[in-house]
């Protein structure tokens, strides 16, 4: 099974079922697989073949959705680009993966380099212009299922991003279990107003959603006033955020209509205990979190289908497995910390046309994840944070998620972010950056305090910063490396 063929299966089971959902227009699943046939006969008819990489430069859309399933029935690869990006980070991409076309939008279209440094390029079309490109309708392509389905290139947290090939077999068996997991139906509507130029909006929500053959409710990006209101109106009753939008609606007045939703996901960062436990308490319900990275398509473990832990990310979907190892690759026992790594039939084909970072980042058939954790007894794993943002005080680790965590309890606090910082004697320090919650107050001495009964003296902030909004990527992931280089010009 490839990917266009979880349309094709939808279409054919539930035909006169709604399917999407954008603004004021709507399709059954007849009327967006018959769209996406048809625009898909047009892509072909401009000259596009198979194996071809076709740019999706747009914003949370209907044509979005009709573009990447167009392109799946004609073999082309979909390439994700980031609608936030600035010129040279697009032309860096496109530079690097030669896509042949680019699907664009008048909202987003500046941002586009010029066609002089993007010479791969023969089509730029107009997202408003798509209606009018027609051509035979198509069927999916028979296509292997080892060949790349799609391209996402990574959020470039540290370095430079790079392009992550994921197989029909990744995303068909990662949606499949996304169902499975979390117990998809028909019946089933969820709010997209994640961008689907990423991994969690693409595959997570967008492919799982049309495979059950559920209600796609896209919005172009998360603000919050309209959010509330799709939440009640469309009756979701799948809740889909990232922490900081949990963060962001627990510090609001009014509450969050939650009466249809069944089930609230959180994923692309860990979400703090403290919110968690807050979450529940307003609204009776847990978080369930997901992990995994673009690299595993991106869904690599669930908390959880049988029994809920707070504060986990649960244990490994259906044919997946995760271990705890140390430096040298070596399994660890329960408890111990180490890096989490994967593997499975969610693990990436590799990154486009980088062979030494794919060999780096799989290593005997075990996707490194970066992040380190440990298992439980009961075989639940745990996040404690990324190797890299690892704080080395005088020769003792400081993991800024623990650091975090204390902060969170104050009732002042809003957001946190730790960072390492030099120090002359120490190697580095502790550094806090803190975003308070409207109307509220605290000094960096009531923030040390709350510190100091809970961790050991190396970990309290030797410094905190309080700034009025931490910097994100699209999907809400703290940029540390934006902290580090405040902290660094403020030197």
């Amino acid at each position: 099974m490839n990917v266009a063929e979880l349309l094709e299966r939808s279409a054919r089971y539930h035909a006169d079922r709604p399917a999407l959902l954008a603004g004021e227009r709507r399709w059954t699943y007849r009327e967006l697989e018959a769209d996406a046939a048809r625009l898909a006969g047009g892509f072909t008819a401009l000259g596009l073949r198979p194996g071809d990489r076709l740019g999706l430069h747009l914003p949370n859309s209907a044509e979005f959705v009709l573009t990447y399933y167009a392109a799946q029935k004609a073999g082309l690869v979909p390439l994700s680009l980031n609608v936030t990006y600035a010129k040279d980070e697009i032309a860096y991409i496109a530079s690097d993966a030669q896509p042949r076309a680019i699907v664009t939008a008048d909202a987003v279209a500046g941002n586009l380099p010029a066609p002089a440094d993007i010479p791969s390029v023969r089509h730029v079309l107009n997202a408003r212009d798509l209606a009018r490109l027609d051509g035979p309708p198509m069927r999916a392509l028979d296509l292997d299922r080892e060949e790349t389905a799609a391209i996402l290139y990574t959020s470039a947290t540290t370095g430079r991003p790079k392009g992550v090939m994921l197989t029909h077999a990744n995303v068909v068996s990662n949606t499949h279990a996304t169902v499975h997991h979390l117990r998809m139906t028909p019946d089933d509507r969820g709010l997209c107003a994640l961008p689907m130029f990423h991994c969690f909006g693409q595959n997570f929500i967008m492919n799982a959603l049309v495979a059950a053959g559920g209600r796609l409710v896209v919005q172009e990006r998360f603000v919050p006033d309209p959010f509330v209101d799709a939440v009640a109106r469309e009756r979701i009753t799948l809740l889909y955020a990232v922490p900081t939008m949990y963060i962001l609606f627990l510090s609001r007045p009014a509450k969050l209509d939650v009466s249809s939703v069944r089930l609230c996901f959180s994923a692309a960062a860990t979400l703090p205990t403290d919110i968690e436990r807050r979450w529940y308490e307003t609204y009776g319900h847990w978080v369930h979190q997901g992990y995994g990275l673009t690299e595993c398509s991106p869904f690599g473990s669930y908390n959880h289908d049988v029994a809920f832990r707070p504060g986990s990310i649960g244990t490994p979907i259906e044919n997946v497995e995760m271990k705890i190892v140390d430096e040298h690759g070596r399994e660890l026992p329960d408890g111990e910390l180490g890096e989490i790594v994967i593997k499975g039939p969610n693990v990436m084909k590799g990154y486009f046309g980088n062979p030494q970072a794919t060999a780096e980042a799989i290593r005997n058939g075990w996707l490194h994840s970066g992040d380190i954790g440990y298992r439980d007894a009961d075989g639940y794993f745990f996040i404690v944070d990324r190797v890299k943002d690892m704080i080395n005080v005088a020769g003792f680790k400081v993991f800024p998620r623990e650091v975090e965590e204390v902060l969170f309890r104050h009732p002042a606090v809003k957001e946190a972010a730790v960072i390492g910082m030099p120090d002359a004697v120490r190697g580095e320090a502790v550094k806090a950056y803190v975003v308070l919650r409207d109307g509220m107050t605290a000094t960096p001495a009531d923030l040390q305090a709350v510190c100091r009964g809970a961790i050991a003296a190396y970990k309290v902030p030797e410094a905190v910063e309080f700034i009025d909004a931490l910097p994100k990527n699209p999907t809400g992931k703290i940029l540390k490396k934006e902290l580090r280089r405040r902290d660094e010009n403020a030197r």
